[in-house]
């Protein structure tokens, strides 16, 4: 079988596993209900021209995980970036992060995180959605990445470079992975929660893990977010410093959370831009070329 017939198998709804404890089964289109109303006029649109791309369904233990991925359509064992989204699930914005990674030369994989808990792109309300996602395990997201790696590695990705990076809520999930996976090169963290109160499903926080890391993360912050003070940031800073990683943080100082939103109001150009060749400048420093 050719790699193209592979990756149209690929996208195909497999049939072999049951997907009776899955919520979401498959990706919905456009933006997320809570996003609204969209910023037509800075939302970023990336066509796949070049690129194969669309919706597939990874493997995992209890079921199969919807995700969206693209990748060149040339060439073969590509570095791997997983993407994790905000809280607002596989929307199209996350989408089209996978696909200009995907142009920049990566096979970019995202998978839809709370599938498992309920539809978060269908929820309007900001606090049922927190609700919601706070039931996901952190022990759950570390595992369903590994499978998605997983997947990549076997439809043209090489699982000897791999990356990561998130937003917001996938943020967070970026320092806890490289906690997790010694595999992982490299990871960037686009402000992420960095602590709060221990929970059963979420035992630790990033700054308990500043130690742990075993891949460089490059975290970039907004010194306007309203969520997570400077205080959290500079402690994330400390405690990399004392444990003598490789990692790094840099603030922008003028802008608010969710600053490379380009479909929120929240959307600070410049920034989004610094921040986009920053990651791929770190993602290349160790090794994701």
């Amino acid at each position: 079988m050719t790699t193209l017939e592979l990756d149209l198998a690929a996208l195909l709804p497999a049939t072999s596993l049951d997907r009776r404890g899955f919520v979401v089964t498959m990706l919905g289109a456009g933006f997320a209900l809570a996003t609204q109303p969209i910023m037509a006029q800075t939302a970023i649109t990336t066509d796949t021209q070049g690129l194969i791309a669309g919706e597939i369904k990874v493997a995992v233990k209890d079921g199969e995980l919807p995700a969206y991925y693209a990748k060149p359509a040339a060439g073969q064992n590509l570095p791997i970036v997983l993407v994790v989204h905000e809280i607002f699930g596989v929307h199209e914005y996350i989408k089209d992060v996978c696909r200009r990674l995907a142009k920049a030369g990566y096979l970019a994989i995202a998978a839809e995180m709370y599938a498992r808990q309920g539809d978060v792109a269908k929820l309007s309300n900001i606090p049922d959605i927190f609700t919601l996602v706070v039931k996901a395990p952190d022990s759950q997201h570390m595992s369903d990445l590994d499978a998605c790696a997983d997947w990549a590695a076997n439809h043209g990705g090489d699982g000897n470079r791999l990356g990561i990076t998130g937003f917001c809520r996938g943020g967070r999930t970026v320092w806890l992975y490289a906690a997790h996976n010694p595999r992982l090169n490299a990871g960037v963290a686009w402000y992420g929660s960095l602590d709060a109160a221990p929970t059963p499903l979420q035992p630790k926080s990033p700054v308990d893990l500043a130690g742990e890391l075993k891949a460089p993360v490059l975290g970039l912050y907004a010194g306007q977010d309203q969520g997570i003070p400077l205080d959290q940031v500079e402690d994330m800073r400390e405690g990399i410093k004392k444990a003598g990683g490789k990692s790094g943080i840099h603030v922008y100082p003028d802008v608010p959370h969710a600053f490379h939103a380009d479909y929120r109001p929240s959307y600070r150009k410049e920034a989004a831009a610094d921040g986009w060749q920053r990651m791929l400048a770190w993602f290349k420093q160790n090794g994701l070329t």
